[in-house]
Formats: C-alpha cells, structure tokens, sequence
C-alpha cells in the first residue's frame, strides 16, 4: 500500500466569481425563512418551518413535483422491523461510508430515521405492504437487514413527493407561506463582514436573502430579490457536471456553487457515487439516463460480462449486494478486461410476473427502450448518480455562514462519508430538514437571526457562456470519472481553469458574442464551479476510497480518513484544506 502523508496547509487554487453577473432586482419582498428546493429536504422543511415561524417563502425550480425525489426508486432505508435495530443500520452506514462518516450524525439519522418514516405514513405517504397490512421491507446493497421500505414496487420518491406536495398545497393559501415555482435562486444575499472573523466576537458574515430569476409561469417575473432572516438550501445534486447522469436536467449545483461563492466551507466533494447499474444506451448517450433500480439486484438478480460470466461472487462476499463504489469499479474493471463498454444484469429468473408487480416503472421504462427485462439481459454501465458531498453543516444543518442551512443532497452532514448506503438519502433529507426547522424557530425566537442588510461581496463578478457546458462535462466526466488520476485531474483542473469566467464582459470573447444574464448561463456557470471545486478536492485526496478511485493511488491510506474542506477566499481564489 501507498502511504502518503496529508498535507496541512490550505492549498490555493484557480480564483473564481464571488457574484453572478445579473440585472439589478427588479422586485424586492421579505421572508423569515427562504427554503430552496421541492424535494423531500425543502418540502420537509417548508411544511416545518410554516407552522413555526410568521413566513415562509419556498422557490423551486420547474414545478413543485419536479424535485429529484420522484426519480428515487429502491426506497427509504429505517430500522422499521423488529428483528432490526438503529445500531445494526448504523454499523452498516459507517462500512459503506469507508472510514471517513461523522459517527455522529449516522447516529441522529439511524435513531431518529424510524419515527420520521411513520410520520409519512400518517401525511399520507402509502408504502407497500405485505398480506398481513404490515409494511413490507426488502434489502438493497450494503444492508445486512430487510429496513427498505417502498412505494409502487419501484415509484418510492414519486410516492413520497405526491403526499409532501399535497400537504404543502392544502396550505397554499395560508399567508404564511409562498411558494415561487420556475424560479433558479442566481446568489445568496450576504451582510457585511468576513466569513471567519479575526476574533470569536469580531463582525462575521451572513446570509440575509436571496436573488432569483422568476421565468414567466412563476408567480413574479424576473430578476428579484428576497431579504430573509435565514435560507435553507434544499437543491440536490449536482449531476449535470457530467456527460451522463440519472439526475434530473435542473441538477445543475445551484445550491453548492451559490454557497461557495457566499462563503461557506464545502467537504467531501470528491465522493461522486456512480450508480453501478445504468441502463446503457451507447458511448453517444447524455443526459438523463434510466436507472436501474439495487432494488433488482437485492431481489436477486446478478450482472454477467458480455461473455455470461458472473463476476461479482469473486470480487465481494456479498457478491451484488456489495456497496455501490464497489460494485461500480467492479464492473468498470471487468469492462476492461472485456474490452466492452457495458456488462449485463440478467433478472430473467425471478419471473415476469414478479418482475413486473414488484418493478412496473423500470418495466415500462425498459420497453420504451425496446428492451423486455422479463425475457432479455440488460445491458448497464455505472453513471453520475449521487453526491455525497456539498455544503458542510452541523447536526442542525447549520452551515458555517450564519443564517445559511443546507439539508438534503445539497448538504455534507457526515452521514455519508465516502460512499452513501444505498436508500439512505431519502431518510437524511427528511430528519435533518426536520432538525434545520426546529434550530432557525428556537434561534429566531431567541432573536439569534436578525432581518440584516445585504451588502456587495468583495471578489470578482462573472459569467460563463452556456455553450461551454458541453465541453466542461466532458472534462469533468474524463478527469474526475469513476477512475481517476494525477494525470487525468491536472489536465481536467487546466481545462476548467481555461473556461473564461468574465465571458459577460464583450471584450472577454471573440467577436460580438458575450454571455447573457440568464438561465442557461447561470447554470453553466454553477456547473463550471461545482466541477472545479470537485477536481481540486479529488487531485487532493491521494488515495482510493468509497466513491473516489485514482488508479495511481488504488489503496486506502489511514492518514487520509479525515475530510477534504475547500471555501473561497475574499478575492475568490479556492482554497483546500
């Protein structure tokens, strides 16, 4: 094994914008609390929050069902059977997160997990039950329990969203609560001051609103503005960094890249969780690609090479169930030694009766492909799935800007560590959305999150032209992929740190051609900053472990069972620590 020592100081980086260029708001209107997201996270916290504090203003970013929960197949993992218990779910949360989770918050997820699923249920959520009316649980990989509960056989986050989304419209038209959809949160709002202070009393900088882009079938137009005593984060992921990824289009790192540049500190952004089985549509596919379901696999179903060999019993005692990072390398492994570019999962055996009851929405998925899963083998490949990184937060959600709380995909609570257990996202969003609420009600009450003035950050402003975005995911995708290297990430962190960040500015581009202030170049310019930061922290990290393999450091080392950070220093130069 490769031993390295870990490097104390911060290491500077490429320098990136502070501020998104953009028009002035044209509109101003108070909130005590702007959550961003329509997800499990930010619906959760929404529904919280309107009953604890006078106002509540929630943006989303299509529309309100439109969150990355209705793509969350497999279900919500809890401790829900009497033969289970938290400890059991939390020494199985800790072996998948390989050495690097807060054993703290895994704790606070495991216990509290449990009461937050019934809670569901009696919002209205209906999961699948078995002949008895007792809910039916199944095991997805890394579990050595049954603690997965699901709804529809394979439609758990579509569930989910439908009962959060009809409570939050049975309340509409309380006053106490907005809602803006088709709206992309541009900037954090910030107050005077540094984000860490000289002394523990001196001026620290806070987070006091947002500014956001409301297209024309939101309820305001435009570019606006919105004080808020405090704002929780709930935007998801960010898989549109790469070429494929099963994430949703809107998955462009708003809330990560909007953070960062507001000042917070950033952890794990280099454990990007490939989904092992992908359906696998050719080299030329991008965008948003089905997913097939560890569900399948933990109902038995097996991968086999293109020559019908099964490779997993050889590589992990629990063969297909094993964790995600490693069945993925696993299979990017046997692709090699194949010379193909997909392998096969083969569910045949489990009948088409069951298959088709117990997984309707990948079956029909399936066969709009052509594909019948009852009678055919697969063919997959891992892809961008999830983040277990983002904006580092407390037990409460806290993030380390005053007023600034991240809950969800968005957020780096610790559970995760290297590598999300498989079912356990759904459970963070709902437990620490309910925890972020309860912490801004008792610290507004306590008068802790004054109404402040924003102020313009210090650092430049700037834009990246949309039609970068293709080049900056194929970089991303070839530098920091599954497997990376010295190598692949310096040529990836030259090639992000050549895209020009003041393409706003006409003398920045060739010919008359500029970027815009709009959506398009908003979220590329949020897609830019996400991949650099993830290739800076990744070039850090010398070793392998969870969901960052660099095929020039293949081997965990001790002295890296710790958390890379990075933040923006006051003149935008990115700094990892």
């Amino acid at each position: 094994m490769t031993t390295t020592a870990v490097p104390g100081p911060a290491r500077p980086g490429p320098a990136l914008v502070t501020t998104l260029a953009a028009p002035e708001p044209g509109w101003t209107t108070d909130a005590d609390v702007v959550v961003v997201g329509s997800g499990i996270a930010g619906l959760t916290a929404a529904l919280e929050l309107r009953t604890r504090v006078p106002r509540v203003l929630l943006v989303t970013k299509d529309a309100l069902s439109s969150g990355s929960t209705v793509w969350a197949q497999g279900g919500i993992a809890a401790a829900l059977a009497p033969e289970d218990s938290p400890a059991a779910h939390q020494e199985d949360t800790l072996v998948a997160g390989a050495g690097v989770c807060d054993p703290r918050a895994v704790e606070v997820l495991v216990t509290e997990g449990p009461a937050r699923v019934r809670e569901l249920v009696a919002l209205g959520a209906h999961f699948d039950t078995d002949g008895v009316g007792e809910m039916s649980l199944t095991r997805e990989g890394g579990h050595h329990a049954d603690r997965i509960a699901h709804a529809g056989g394979d439609a758990t986050g579509a569930e989910i969203s439908r009962a959060l989304v009809a409570q939050l419209e049975a309340v509409r038209n309380d006053p106490g609560i907005e809602v803006i959809e088709h709206a992309l949160v541009i900037d954090l709002l910030t107050s005077a001051g540094p984000v860490t202070p000289a002394t523990p009393d001196g001026p620290r900088r806070s987070v006091c609103g947002v500014t956001l882009h409301v297209r024309g079938a939101g309820s305001r137009d435009g570019v606006g503005a919105v004080r808020s005593r405090a704002v929780v984060l709930a935007t998801g992921g960010i898989g549109q960094s790469f070429m494929s990824s099963t994430n949703p289009p809107q998955a462009t790192g708003d809330g990560t890249a909007a953070a960062l540049r507001a000042g917070a500190t950033l952890g794990d952004m280099e454990f990007v969780q490939f989904h092992p089985t992908v359906l696998w549509l050719g080299s030329a596919a991008k965008g948003q690609l089905a997913l097939i379901s560890e569900a399948v696999r933990g109902e038995g179903a097996y991968l086999v090479d293109v020559f019908g060999h099964r490779f997993m019993p050889a590589v992990h005692p629990m063969a297909e169930l094993a964790p995600r990072d490693v069945v993925a390398h696993a299979i990017v492994r046997q692709m090699a030694v194949t010379g193909s570019d997909h392998v096969l999962l083969d569910a045949r055996h489990l009948g088409a009766d069951f298959l088709r009851r117990r997984f309707p929405t990948i079956t029909e998925r399936l066969l709009a492909q052509g594909l019948d899963i009852t009678e055919e083998l697969v063919p997959v490949a891992p892809a961008q799935h999830y983040h277990s990184g983002g904006v580092v937060t407390n037990l409460d959600g806290r993030s380390t800007v005053r007023g600034l709380y991240a809950v969800g995909e968005v957020a780096c609570t610790g559970v995760h560590g290297a590598n999300r257990l498989a079912s356990n996202s759904l459970l963070e969003g709902l437990v620490f959305a309910h925890r972020a609420a309860e912490d801004i009600a008792g610290r507004m009450a306590a008068g802790e999150l004054p109404l402040l003035e924003p102020v313009p950050r210090p650092g430049p402003t700037g834009l990246v032209m949309a039609a970068s975005r293709t080049r900056i995911q194929r970089v991303t995708s070839t530098g920091s992929g599954v497997i990376r290297s010295a190598e692949s990430l310096a040529v990836a962190a030259e090639r992000l740190a050549s895209v020009r960040t003041d393409a706003n500015l006409p003398e920045a581009v060739a010919g008359d051609l500029s970027a815009q202030p709009q959506t398009a170049e908003w979220e590329t310019s949020n897609v830019h900053q996400v991949s650099t930061v993830l290739t800076a922290a990744a070039a850090r990290r010398t070793e392998s472990r969870g969901g960052h393999f660099r095929s020039d450091f293949p081997e965990r080392d001790p002295a890296w069972e710790r958390r890379v950070t990075v933040h923006l220093a006051e003149d935008g130069t990115l700094q990892v620590d």
